[in-house]
């Protein structure tokens, strides 16, 4: 197992990361038909066996992890078969360390759940939030395409401008709105919106 002295992150900017995410889809997905297939992608295409774990939230404190040898993506069993939003968003950060740190990850040489949970000890808390914001940037990004982002936010505030809604007097109202019919068209949770409409700025051109 390797010590903090081993794993250090790289360090990737949004754009690089968007520049990850936006090979992935054409590799995998070039129809860039929404929903994302993220879990069709990962069993069927990037041959990843996806395996439930009951209690692995309760006990770890985690969603899902991924083997070292990257071909299994374990998921909290709950969230696997009755959160379906935060299923899918899982997968895709998941995929993401697949993606990004496959490096990392394949001389860490974890065999089961202690020996991950000692991986992610051994690694500095600032190389850890690396790790992790990378992942929860890439997962966003392949879930929410930005071309479908703006193009269907111009859509909905639209309709809501056209039902006599303010954007700017009843700006949280409006955008709550907005973030959850995105929430649904992209199948992931209205935070995980919230933040893409943030870190994109898509916000910006209405205010």
């Amino acid at each position: 197992m390797p010590n903090d002295d081993n794993i250090k992150a790289p360090y990737l900017t949004y754009d690089e990361i968007r520049n990850h995410a936006d090979h992935f889809l054409k590799q995998y997905h070039p129809s860039m038909e929404i929903p994302i297939p993220i879990e069709e992608i990962a069993e069927f295409q990037m041959g990843l066996n996806i395996v439930p774990i009951p209690g692995l939230l309760r006990a770890f404190d985690v969603d899902g992890f991924t083997s070292s040898d990257l071909l299994n993506i374990y998921v909290d069993e709950f969230i696997y078969s009755d959160r379906p939003g935060r299923y899918r968003f899982t997968l895709a950060h998941e995929v993401g360390h697949i993606i990004l740190h496959k490096e990392i990850y394949s001389k860490a040489n974890f065999r089961n759940i202690k020996e991950w949970k000692d991986f992610v000890n051994s690694i500095s808390e600032k190389d850890h939030g690396w790790l992790e914001s990378h992942a929860y940037s890439f997962g966003g990004l392949v879930l929410v395409p930005r071309e479908h982002l703006i193009k269907l936010t111009e859509f909905y505030v639209n309709r809501i401008q056209d039902e006599d809604i303010s954007l700017q007097k009843n700006w949280d109202v409006a955008w709550d709105l907005i973030a959850a019919q995105l929430a649904k068209d992209f199948d992931v949770s209205p935070e995980v919106i919230e933040k893409r409409l943030n870190k994109d700025s898509v916000m910006d051109k209405y205010l």
